[in-house]
């Protein structure tokens, strides 16, 4: 046989004070106190448990359909990395003139230094969009990383340095 938790003497107190109090009050106060509790508890209800559930149940589908599409970018960007490791390596010649080549197509902007298997690309004022193709050109063609990239949007475009590690075969 189980015993019932008893209460702390204080807390036992309490509660006879509060059921005397309970049966003082006149039965339409009773009804009173009764609804204001039940409203009460019901505000908490709702503002504990069910709102909060709700307005997650209303962002999950645009939660998931963004990192739905972040997973297929990652998916793509891996897919893409797995192609670039397959390809042979590329004659140090012909990655220093892909580089060359898609730095001169940055126009005035890129200024490229090359200095053993490193180049480094200073730039100014370049577009955003042609600064994503010449990454994608670089890495592709002349099979270039990019190990430091310092980089400061101005109105026109990007300016900083790119300093690229040139893929050499072993």
């Amino acid at each position: 046989m189980s015993r019932a938790p008893t209460l702390p003497p204080a807390l036992q107190q309490a509660r006879a004070q509060l059921a005397q109090r309970w049966q003082a009050l006149a039965p339409r106060e009773r009804t009173g106190a009764s609804l204001a509790i039940a409203a009460l508890t019901l505000l908490l209800v709702w503002s504990v448990a069910i709102q909060p559930a709700l307005r997650t149940l209303r962002t999950v589908p645009a939660q998931r359909a963004e990192l739905d599409a972040q997973l297929a970018r990652m998916q793509a960007l891996a897919q893409e990395a797995r192609e670039l490791r397959a390809l042979p390596p590329v004659a140090p010649e012909q990655s220093e003139n892909a580089l060359r080549g898609a730095t001169t197509r940055l126009g005035a902007g890129a200024r490229l230094n090359l200095s053993g298997d490193r180049a480094t690309v200073t730039l100014n004022a370049v577009d955003p969009a042609a600064l994503t193709a010449w990454l994608a050109e670089v890495r592709s063609a002349a099979r270039a990383r990019v190990v430091e990239l310092q980089l400061n949007r101005s109105g026109a475009g990007y300016s900083g340095t790119v300093v690229l590690t040139l893929g050499r075969p072993s």
